[in-house]
């Protein structure tokens, strides 16, 4: 099973940008569509973005379509969520995300993730 731990989160004001990233372990992550998802106080483990194994895809959540992107470096075992244009509902803790191997699915449902990283906390102030 891969293990996943996230780094770059922060604090920005609404409208900058930052970057996070999704450091793997083992040697079959290319294997992997990889995901992000986030979690706000009080909410549930909402999806944001994810990829497929091969990087020729890429599926968002309505609420980060055009600002978020994500993008996935098999060689350094990383993968990045390009935040632009954010809001303070972007406030959350986002949570990198393994899916089986040669997943095929929609993305969507967290039940469907194989492996959770501990996350990084994005806040976003006014």
């Amino acid at each position: 099973q891969v293990q996943l731990v996230e780094s770059g989160g922060g604090l920005v004001q609404a409208g900058g940008s930052l970057t996070v990233s999704c450091l793997a372990s083992g040697r079959t992550f290319s294997s992997y569509a990889m995901g992000w998802f986030r979690q706000a106080p009080g909410k549930e483990r909402e999806f944001v973005s994810a990829i497929t194994w091969s990087g020729g895809s890429t599926v968002d959540a309505d609420s980060v379509k055009g600002r978020f992107t994500i993008s996935r470096d098999n060689a350094k075992n990383t993968v990045y969520l390009q935040m632009n244009s954010l809001k303070p509902e972007d406030t959350a803790v986002y949570y990198c995300a393994a899916y089986p191997l040669w997943y095929t699915g929609n993305y969507y449902d967290r039940n469907d993730v194989d492996a959770w990283g501990r996350g990084t906390l994005v806040i976003v102030s006014s």
